[in-house]
């Protein structure tokens, strides 16, 4: 779901993975991207935003199997 949310808005879905202050520096470069570009920078951000998602989800996986405690 939160790839879907990536779609639409990419700050929010880099700010529910936990990267709170990542998401605060694409918010402040997504809104006069997307003013001043007519919305042709949009995709590169969401390009980030599933890229973030993907990492957070690998290192969930990489934390079950690896554990040695």
């Amino acid at each position: 779901m939160n790839y879907v949310l990536a779609l639409f808005l990419p700050p929010l879905s880099i700010l529910l993975i936990g990267r709170i202050f990542l998401s605060i520096v694409v918010f402040v470069i997504w809104i006069p991207a997307i003013i001043f570009s007519g919305g042709l920078t949009h995709p590169m951000f969401i390009a980030l935003a599933w890229i973030l998602i993907y990492q957070a989800g690998a290192e969930k996986r990489m934390g079950r199997f690896t554990r040695d405690d």
